[in-house]
């Protein structure tokens, strides 16, 4: 026994650790550098590396995460929860693989018909359809943002407004974030987050009082005939999402219709109690 209370247990060299754990010598050399896999003991001298035949199983855990595609930050976290907890970051981790997944296979669909040049895979994929709605007055925010900053700012800046719709008569309609300009790796828009209100008095006031600190304003948006593609929460990704604006483009260029306005995604449905699969999104136009 160690002095600190450890159990010996003969040391293996790098390589004959890495057979019996099944992985080369140059993974094993990855993990100890990220903290994942450290040695028992390092050679002062020679700098060899030794481990004990304990660590097999915690660097077999390490290969088989990998086998997912998991990062090896995201492994450092699981290695570190161990039990129930480790098991529902794993879950979460996977979770995540199947929404992007589902996106892709969408995205590849789409893709597969477009390079082919069959044209009508759009309307195999998605289904566009026309409704009329109202005039709205809205509580708004703008802001310049990148594809990959985009989730966040429409998840937290419909949350401000929805908060803010509460003092004002309540939320009236489904949230819209309305494209000024293209939004993607390279353009930043802008994009507006849209949230109807019940009372235009109540809102202006609101506005008047917190809107210039939080960059809010109220705006009457006009009534309008929206063209439009129902989406799941997978298919929201970007560049999933792409697929279906496309979509809606062609649909109405088929059909004589023009572009009255910005293209907008309209979110119906609870984002976070929606499963990747669930329809949560409308890609829309205006048109005429």
């Amino acid at each position: 026994m160690t002095e600190d209370g450890v159990v010996d247990e003969e040391l293996l060299s790098i390589g004959a650790f890495a057979a019996r754990a099944r992985l080369s010598a140059k993974a094993l050399r990855l993990y100890d550098r990220l903290g994942l896999l450290a040695p028992a003991r390092v050679d002062e001298v020679s700098g060899y590396r030794y481990y004990r035949a304990g660590q097999v199983e915690r660097a077999r855990l390490v290969a088989l995460l990998r086998r997912l595609d998991m990062p090896l930050a995201r492994i450092a976290e699981v290695l570190e929860a161990g039990g129930d907890r480790a098991a529902g970051l794993l879950d979460a981790y996977w979770a995540d693989v199947e929404a992007r997944v589902a996106g892709q296979r969408t995205l590849a669909a789409y893709l597969r018909g477009r390079l082919s040049g069959r044209s009508d895979v759009m309307y195999e994929t998605f289904v566009i359809e026309t409704v009329d709605v109202p005039a709205q007055v809205v509580l708004t925010e703008t802001r310049h943002v990148l594809a990959d900053e985009l989730p966040a700012w429409i998840g937290a800046s419909l949350g401000r407004l929805e908060s803010a719709a509460r003092e004002c008569g309540g939320v009236a309609g489904a949230p819209f974030v309305v494209y000024r300009s293209e939004v993607s790796m390279e353009s930043d828009g802008p994009a507006e987050s849209c949230v109807p209100v019940a009372d235009e008095a109540a809102a202006r006031t609101w506005a008047e009082r917190h809107g210039r600190a939080r960059g809010t304003r109220v705006r009457v948006e006009p009534a309008a005939r929206l063209a439009f593609t129902r989406i799941t929460k997978a298919q929201v990704a970007h560049p999933q999402i792409l697929a279906a604006f496309e979509a809606v483009e062609q649909w109405m260029t088929g059909r004589g219709l023009q572009m009255a306005g910005p293209c907008r995604e309209v979110y119906f449905a609870d984002w976070e109690a929606a499963g990747a699969d669930d329809p949560v999104c409308d890609v829309a136009f205006p048109v005429r």
